[in-house]
């Protein structure tokens, strides 16, 4: 029995569209590696949400799950070689949808701009985005939390 023929265009839908998924995947690539509760304290998901969203994603090959051997055991979540290559793209779409947002006067969730604020991001919106004023906004628990996820 042969198996049906998938779209592509299906395939990367049924891979990266999970309400957590693409945000899961760019604090991977922000901070190299996650941790399960690292992604819990910051991201406003529950605990089954998460771990089926992180499930999905290693089931597709997206991201690896590294065991670290210490005691406690620990667990953290990175990037495969192959899933680095859809962050350009994952950009490109997260800038085309702040601009699109903006055009037709969707509000802009400000904590979207505490993780996307390097120079490309910068540089790709400075013409309709004020981003002290998103960042000045942002939720001070997530900043906060940010900077746990540093320094772990």
């Amino acid at each position: 029995m042969s198996e049906k023929n998938i779209n592509p265009y299906h395939y990367i839908r049924n891979c990266l569209l999970g309400k957590w998924k693409l945000t899961i995947l760019h604090h991977i690539h922000t901070y190299d590696s996650v941790r399960f509760n690292q992604l819990l304290n910051t991201l406003p998901i529950s605990e089954k949400v998460l771990s089926q969203q992180l499930r999905e994603l290693l089931e597709d090959g997206v991201i690896a799950r590294i065991v670290i051997e210490s005691r406690p055991v620990k667990i953290k979540y990175v990037l495969t070689p192959e899933s680095k290559e859809l962050i350009e793209a994952l950009d490109i779409l997260f800038i085309w949808s702040i601009k699109q947002m903006k055009k037709l006067n969707i509000p802009i969730d400000p904590d979207a701009f505490v993780v996307h604020n390097t120079d490309k991001y910068r540089d790709a919106l400075n013409d309709i985005i004020n981003f002290e004023e998103y960042l000045s906004k942002a939720d001070k628990a997530y900043i906060y939390d940010q900077k746990i996820i540093t320094d772990l």
